[in-house]
C-alpha cells in the first residue's frame, strides 16, 4: 500500500471517529464540520481509485 492510500484511509478512520465523538456529545455543528470533511475524504479517495470500505 502507498503512502497516499495509508494515509487518506487513516484519516477517514480519524474523521469518522471524530463524528462519531461529536454526535455521542450532542455538538451538531461539529458533526457537521465533520461530516463535510468525511465526504470530502470519501470524495478524494473515489477519485484516486482508493476503496474506502476497506480503511478499516
Amino acid at each position: 500500500m502507498d503512502a497516499f492510500t495509508a494515509g487518506i484511509r487513516q484519516r477517514i478512520k480519524s474523521t469518522e471517529a471524530d463524528l462519531d465523538r461529536a454526535r455521542a456529545a450532542g455538538d451538531d455543528f461539529l458533526a457537521e464540520v465533520e461530516l463535510a470533511e468525511l465526504e470530502d475524504l470519501q470524495r478524494l479517495a473515489t477519485e484516486h481509485g482508493v476503496e474506502v470500505g476497506a480503511a478499516g
